[in-house]
């Protein structure tokens, strides 16, 4: 596991952009459960975000790829709307405890 973050550094409805093994990830916090995507929006393959960790469309609540503004769920990771509706980010498996978030990391090969 890797540590991300501590739990207090992503507030409610915020975003975070990160980098751990080799990958972008953004962490979004709502109703206090993170979630951990890929950053790496399906359509293009570029990173989500026009500013550092400004993932989050003005309403804060959908994740907005800033190339194309493709929206995603955020606690899906499903596209809404834009050139990949019905694509998904790629979920990576997280969890807190002990005050920090922590990323799972798949065995080398794993996808």
């Amino acid at each position: 596991m890797t540590p991300l973050c501590a739990s207090s550094a992503l507030a409610e409805g915020q975003s975070r952009g990160f980098q751990a093994g080799g990958l972008k990830l953004v962490a979004v916090r709502k109703d206090d459960r993170v979630y951990v995507y890929e950053n790496r929006c399906p359509h293009r393959g570029v990173p989500l975000e026009w500013l550092p960790d400004q993932f989050l469309d003005t309403s804060g609540s959908l994740i907005q790829c800033a190339t194309h503004g493709a929206l995603f769920l955020i606690d899906t990771g499903e596209c809404v709307t834009g050139p990949c509706a019905g694509q998904a980010l790629r979920a990576l498996p997280s969890h807190e405890a002990d005050g920090f978030v922590w990323l799972h990391r798949a065995e080398s090969g794993d996808h």
